[in-house]
């Protein structure tokens, strides 16, 4: 499986303008704050746009390197701006946002990176990925809100009247931000049946028959509540091939829970096959009856069909997975480029 958890950043974008008539000294150093934070959020948007877009771990990389620089160009142009008329709160609160945004791209960064790193080995594991994403999130969320306010609040004090700018970033950032919160929601369910059906073949290969039933039942149980899950979701923007090629992979998967007992049941056939054919095998030729031979010669039949019936069900299964998968794949790589806005 490809299209794992896209591992992005998105932000509020700053979204005011000052009105052109009020060329003041206090405009001027709203105007030098509010740069800033345009420039942050431009790189931001460019690097939400790479991860989303581009195969190439380098120029994501490349991005990501280009919004750190950025942040600690406007950390330094914070430090060095003097309060404006003894007052640094305005200063203080926006060097708090910068700070924090760093930290996000540096120690969280590191932290969630290292967690992405185990998050495909358990559905628990992912979950909480995902969690230290959102939470990284919002402590630069609450940090940007409370420098929006200072800065409306000096706007205020100043009687400078400030114009909410509808820009292009800010409404391409909405929308990554809308289509990865969608797609991490659809990912989520999917993910809680590929690992179960994981553990499920996992115990498949290792002819595990207890451990069969019970993950068989782990992935029966998620794949029916994913089901109920993805219902009331709607289409996205009336695109509806991610949300039905989930659907398609959890009833694969429920599927492939009933059939099992079927693929179970020939390993206890194989065990029983395999401890007569022991017992044939230490009989001498002479001591071996002809309802010996025929009760063997029986059991041979019943097993080679069996072998049959296994190999059919598992080149079933194997063929609706892959083309299920591949359905799946195609769809969340499609769906993150058509809906996920372009930026340089």
């Amino acid at each position: 499986m490809r299209a794992a958890f896209i591992f992005v950043f998105t932000f509020i974008s700053f979204t005011h303008q000052l009105h052109a008539q009020n060329l003041t000294v206090a405009t001027e150093y709203l105007g030098h704050v509010g740069e800033q934070c345009k420039l942050i959020s431009s790189d931001m948007m460019a690097y939400s746009s790479a991860s989303s877009h581009n195969k190439s771990a380098r120029k994501v990389e490349k991005k990501r390197l280009e919004l750190m620089q950025t942040i600690k160009q406007a950390v330094t142009n914070m430090k060095k701006l003097k309060p404006f008329n003894g007052d640094p709160a305005l200063r203080d609160s926006a060097l708090a946002y910068f700070q924090i945004t760093s930290a996000l791209l540096n120690e969280d960064y590191a932290k969630i990176v290292d967690m992405e790193e185990i998050a495909e080995q358990s559905y628990d594991a992912m979950e909480a990925f995902m969690l230290a994403k959102e939470k990284a999130h919002e402590r630069t969320d609450k940090a940007y809100l409370i420098f929006d306010k200072e800065f409306e609040a000096f706007a205020a004090k100043n009687n400078i009247r400030l114009i909410e700018s509808s820009s292009k970033l800010s409404k391409k950032m909405e929308e990554a931000s809308a289509v990865f919160k969608y797609y991490n929601r659809v990912y989520l369910i999917f993910f809680k049946s590929y690992k179960d059906e994981a553990y499920w073949m996992d115990a498949l290969k290792k002819e595990d028959v207890n451990a069969m039933e019970q993950t068989k039942n782990a992935l029966q149980a998620s794949s029916t509540e994913g089901l109920k899950k993805m219902s009331p979701i709607s289409t996205y923007n009336g695109d509806k091939t991610i949300k039905v090629a989930c659907e398609r992979m959890l009833e694969f998967y429920k599927y492939e829970a009933t059939k099992s007992t079927e693929l179970a049941d020939f390993f206890l056939k194989k065990d029983n096959f395999e401890k007569s054919k022991k017992a044939m095998e230490s009989k001498k030729q002479a001591d071996r009856t002809q309802q010996d031979v025929d009760a063997f010669n029986k059991l041979v039949n019943e097993f080679n069909a069996a072998v049959g019936k296994f190999n059919q069900i598992n080149t079933e299964l194997n063929k609706k997975r892959n083309e299920a998968l591949e359905t799946w794949n195609n769809a969340a790589d499609n769906f993150l480029d058509n809906h996920v806005p372009k930026h340089r």
